[in-house]
């Protein structure tokens, strides 16, 4: 067991652009200096959470850790008002920093693909106003703000110079655009290729979205070879942003995975699938890839998700993308031994 731990860690030494997603939703999650023991041992060094946690960004102080924290959508109104963003950065971010290596905030969590409207005209502004108070407080030039954003917001994804946004949002998406090319932050794109296969198992190849090495298939307007829909994703959100008017942008994953278990209907959920994907992902990120419009520029990753979390509301697959168990053993076998690894985390969970 030992052994395979051993394996499964050094596999994730040297990928640079390989991140992990902490979510904390679940009354039984191990304590963040556990959970720092455990990130250390599988050196990775690139995490992102969904808050600000106290807790988590003291436990992380003097670790070789980069963060992203978040700014929850509830609290984007409030910070419309500089004084009010000046406040929550000086409490929130200046404390902590350097000895958090926080190197970005994003500012809530797919607003673009949600039904409130006044949130997305407030998002930008908010951004705005997070952006010129970290410039204030000294801090604007090691830390950027953006925001993920759902796959959704595409109308078109393929072939990936088709890639377009939705009439609806281009108008705000025009305003995002404008402010990560000023700030030079990255777009961050929440995809998902087990969606895409669940909801037409008849017509994506399961290879395909399992980032299995297949036959290419060709984008014929730019005659670019995609063996993965991951990277068709991504490509496609960068002819997006070109149709706005918009290049040079970089894109990072901020979250993709795949289920380990799931409901009946949801097709593909389970562990032998997880582990391949997951695998592939890996494989691929040891290689340095970048995608075929951006072939050598390594695409930078953040894996979904650290642990299962089992408050998690909706079907049962949203309970279920962990690599690990609260209690330290692996969700499933990543194919690197026979055995499954496994760490000892003593249980205390995170408020």
């Amino acid at each position: 067991m030992i052994h395979s731990f051993l394996l499964f860690f050094l596999s994730f030494s040297g990928v640079r652009s390989l991140g992990v997603n902490y979510g904390q939703v679940g009354d039984n999650l191990p304590s963040p200096d556990k959970v720092l023991e455990l990130l250390t041992s599988l050196k990775i060094s690139k995490v992102r959470i969904y808050d600000t946690n106290p807790q988590i960004l003291t436990s992380f102080a003097n670790s070789n850790t980069e963060l992203v924290v978040t700014i929850e959508n509830e609290m984007l109104t409030q910070l419309l008002d500089p004084q009010q963003a000046l406040q929550w950065v000086a409490i929130h971010i200046k404390p902590y920093f350097p000895a958090v290596r926080i190197t970005g905030i994003a500012v809530g969590n797919e607003i673009f693909t949600g039904n409130d409207t006044v949130l997305m005209a407030n998002l930008i502004p908010a951004m705005i106003a997070i952006h010129e108070a970290l410039g204030e407080l000294g801090l604007g030039s090691y830390i950027h703000v953006s925001t993920p954003t759902s796959l959704a917001v595409l109308e078109e994804s393929f072939p990936p110079s088709a890639g377009s946004f939705k009439g609806e949002v281009s108008s705000y998406i025009s305003q995002f655009l404008q402010f990560l090319s000023r700030t030079k932050a990255p777009f961050w794109i929440n995809a998902y290729p087990y969606f895409a296969y669940k909801d037409n198992p008849d017509i994506i190849s399961l290879d395909y979205a399992l980032l299995n090495p297949m036959t290419y298939l060709v984008d014929p307007s730019t005659k670019l070879n995609y063996d993965n829909m991951l990277y068709a994703q991504v490509d496609a959100v960068i002819f997006g942003m070109a149709r706005l008017g918009f290049d040079g942008i970089e894109v990072r994953v901020s979250e993709t995975g795949w289920p380990s278990k799931g409901d009946l209907d949801e097709i593909g959920a389970n562990s032998e699938n997880a582990a391949i994907y997951n695998r592939n992902l890996l494989r691929r990120q040891l290689a340095n890839e970048g995608t075929p419009l951006r072939p050598n520029s390594r695409l930078e990753v953040y894996l979904f998700a650290l642990f299962n979390e089992d408050m998690k509301p909706g079907p049962t697959s949203e309970r279920n993308y962990g690599l690990y168990h609260p209690d330290g053993t692996m969700a499933y076998n990543m194919g690197l031994s026979t055995s499954s690894a496994s760490i000892s985390l003593s249980s205390s969970a995170t408020k």
